[in-house]
């Protein structure tokens, strides 16, 4: 029975590590507890932020790591959070490393965030068209990115539109 209270005092010192670094980022809120299972479960302060939950779980894989992100059930829904369940194996030196990755893919997704934001200029021409005797009124997407290329001519008189908005 000693061996094991030994293990789990090792895995929750570790936990222990791994709770504090990523409090220490002041992004994350901790959602588990500290007593119990050797879990350290956490999402982001910011709602704004919590899809970025998934992508910081990728980031994390490519230094080896396997963080999982998920959403809690219902109710509850919009709350992404990233666990990590600290084993046998993770020792201090280990939940160092992994807080320290985790400090270098949140500065990764920030920088990778401020680059990918697309920008779209679409300017609208709505206009009546004479055909026939009918006169119809239409939607010409134009300039995309500053060209007068005209892109999507959209019909909308009557109670439908005849293409996608």
């Amino acid at each position: 029975m000693k061996g094991y209270k030994k293990v789990m005092e090792n895995c929750h010192e570790s936990a222990r590590i791994v709770r504090e670094g990523v409090e220490k980022t002041r992004q994350f809120d901790i959602i588990s507890k500290e007593k119990g299972v050797p879990v350290v479960a956490f999402s982001f302060k910011d709602p704004e932020r919590a899809t970025m939950a998934f992508e910081l779980s990728k980031t994390l894989r490519r230094f080896g790591w396997i963080v999982p992100a998920y959403t809690l059930p219902a109710d509850v829904q919009h709350i992404v959070v990233l666990r990590v369940v600290v084993r046998e194996d993770l020792g201090r030196g280990l939940a160092e490393r992994l807080v320290s990755h985790v400090g270098m893919a949140l500065q990764e997704l920030e920088a990778s965030v401020t680059k990918s934001i697309p920008h779209l200029v679409l300017k609208i021409e709505v206009k009546p068209e004479e055909v026939g005797e009918e006169t119809k009124v239409s939607a010409i997407v134009k300039g995309i990115h500053g060209g007068d290329k005209e892109w999507k001519k959209i019909h909308v008189s009557g109670s439908k539109t005849k293409g996608v908005c």
